[in-house]
């Protein structure tokens, strides 16, 4: 309502959001709440600790330094007042990396001349086997012929 008090007069604000003017002039006039105050403090604390890693630290260090310090706080709190601070972890994960052919390696022959037609059943078969990455049930990797059949294959996790 503060932000839109120039354009807007505050009793029509009030009106439309269902408070009273005096209210919002009240609420205005009163101090912060403990909360407030308290999460101003674990601001001012989350940015230096932030500041002393040089930027890397995200919410989950940020809040065990905190515990170390004798804060008693939720990692969650740590997060939402991360975020409201525009304050952000960095990422220190490798890139993935892709497969590579050696220099000088030969690809393997090309038998079928590129033409992927069969006449008949069981003249040509090609296979393409994509896998698709599932953390919970493993790789599954599906297996394509030429002629009318579809092989459906899963690997359990543990046999990776």
């Amino acid at each position: 309502m503060s932000a839109n008090q120039a354009v807007y007069p505050v009793r029509s604000v009030s009106r439309v959001l269902g408070v009273s003017p005096s209210g919002f002039y009240a609420w205005r006039k009163r101090p912060p709440s403990k909360r407030e105050q308290a999460d101003d403090m674990l601001t001012q604390e989350i940015q230096k600790i932030h500041q002393n890693s040089k930027g890397t630290y995200g919410a989950p260090r940020i809040h065990a330094e905190l515990a170390e310090q004798g804060w008693h706080v939720g990692r969650k709190r740590v997060a939402r007042l991360m975020k409201a601070a525009d304050l952000r972890g960095v990422s220190r994960r490798k890139a993935p990396r892709t497969t590579q052919r050696q220099a000088g390696a030969t690809p393997a022959p090309d038998l079928v001349q590129r033409h992927f037609t069969a006449s008949r059943p069981n003249e040509l078969w090609v296979a393409d086997t994509p896998s698709i990455e599932n953390k919970k049930r493993g790789t599954l990797c599906v297996q394509e012929p030429n002629m009318d059949q579809n092989v459906l294959r899963r690997i359990p996790h543990d046999k990776l």
